[in-house]
């Protein structure tokens, strides 16, 4: 293709119509106006119209006429080409619009904090099985980090404990989250019945970053009547864990983060009075976001079946 044809092309899809080309393609397939019009719905004339102003945004002709017979000139052969490129991108599109506003397909973008990674994948996984099609990315970030990737449309749901306080922000509360004190099974105090938080004065905490939902709920829960004193802090909850199996503390954890330890008996609860401290699970998103629809099907989802995965009240036992 030449520099001055490509140019031409250039200029031509830049002002054309998608109508012009679908016209321009029908008649370059026919190699007739009048068998194109009646495949179109459209009169001969309107179709002469078509064509005349394609003609003009390109500058040149795209059929000559040799007798009763019109071909394409050089220059519609490559029009032809590009149009059928771009009517294919077209319907390609159109076909996967359709396919997202029936949720047959499109992608689902959900962050949630740490100790929903515990849960979710499940109610991922049944969310999965009935809308196969839908494409899911799941990030693991604490609360802070949530925020940010929903005020840069990076995330379409975020699920964390608590409701931002934000109003740019919309969030829906669909499950209690249940938070325990565990410790070493060696720990003195396990085993001890209704034990006052302020006797947890002198232990050390091995604790979760400031910016978690785990930190937020521990700072509410103790407000006015436990300070820490130099707690240990750990951004990762399974190090956390380990830290205080190894008997270097004790931690505020959610229910669902020591599951397993507690079966295994790796870990213990303490029966500390006011334990557990229940919280809420909200689905959040930005409020002036309008959700496609494979994020709000899976909202719909989280409020009718995330009550019975992602309580962890079940548990917690002494």
């Amino acid at each position: 293709m030449s520099g001055k044809t490509l140019n031409l092309l250039q200029i031509t899809v830049k002002n054309a119509t998608l109508r012009q080309l679908k016209t321009f393609e029908t008649v370059a397939r026919r190699l007739s106006f009048s068998r194109a019009a009646n495949e179109l719905n459209l009169s001969p004339p309107a179709v002469s119209t078509q064509i005349k102003h394609l003609e003009e945004h390109a500058g040149i002709a795209l059929f000559e006429q040799l007798g009763k017979k019109i071909y394409l000139t050089p220059a519609g052969q490559e029009m032809l080409h590009h149009s059928r490129a771009i009517i294919h991108c077209f319907r390609e599109a159109e076909e996967t619009l359709a396919k997202m506003k029936s949720l047959a397909g499109g992608s689902l973008s959900v962050g949630v904090i740490n100790a929903g990674g515990y849960f979710l994948p499940r109610l991922l996984a049944g969310f999965s099985n009935r809308n196969a099609a839908v494409d899911l990315d799941l990030t693991v970030e604490n609360h802070d980090e949530l925020l940010v990737r929903l005020e840069e449309n990076r995330l379409d749901l975020a699920i964390m404990v608590g409701a931002p306080a934000e109003p740019r922000f919309t969030s829906t509360a669909f499950a209690p989250h249940a938070f325990v004190l565990v410790a070493s099974p060696l720990h003195p105090l396990v085993g001890r019945m209704g034990i006052d938080v302020a006797e947890l004065g002198s232990e050390r905490f091995i604790v979760r970053e400031k910016g978690s939902d785990t930190w937020n709920a521990m700072q509410q829960c103790f407000d006015g009547r436990l300070a820490l004193d130099d707690p240990l802090e750990i951004r990762n909850t399974e190090a956390i864990k380990q830290a205080v199996m190894s008997g270097m503390g004790i931690s505020f954890l959610s229910a669902h983060t020591v599951t397993l330890e507690l079966q295994a008996g790796m870990l213990a609860v303490l029966d500390v009075t006011g334990f557990p401290v229940i919280q809420k699970w909200h689905v959040v998103h930005r409020a002036d976001k309008q959700l496609v629809p494979a994020a709000q099907a899976f909202k719909t989802f989280l409020l009718e079946e995330g009550k019975t995965h992602a309580s962890g009240v079940r548990t917690v036992s002494h």
